[in-house]
């Protein structure tokens, strides 16, 4: 009675190996899994959300700072008497644009 028992004990098991295994398949294939956070996909999609979520701070940070940089003399100015100096108007010879200024003379002592 051993060796039957021992006998059909394979069979048994392949076959419940078998079953195991096509359900599941059928499990996974019902319940997919979540993405996994190594692909690419994943990895655009968390970019956007930083940059959603940084665009949401500077937006913050404006609309409560934005006063503070507002033109020198505006009368709704936070700064009042603080603001900074008017700037002066540039001499005659100053370049007019961003190229660099002929070097200067040479002094002698």
């Amino acid at each position: 009675m051993g060796d039957v028992l021992l006998a059909l004990s394979i069979p048994v098991l392949v076959f419940g190996g078998g079953i195991y295994a096509a359900c599941d398949c059928w499990w996974r294939r019902r319940h997919p899994a979540p993405p996994s956070p190594y692909t690419h996909r994943a990895a655009r999609l968390s970019e956007q959300e930083m940059l959603l979520l940084a665009e949401e701070i500077v937006d913050a940070a404006h609309a409560a700072l934005g006063p503070l940089y507002d033109a020198p003399g505006h009368a709704g100015s936070p700064l009042g008497s603080l603001s900074p100096r008017p700037s002066r108007a540039p001499r005659g010879d100053a370049t007019p644009d961003r190229v660099p200024s002929p070097p200067a003379a040479a002094r002698r002592r």
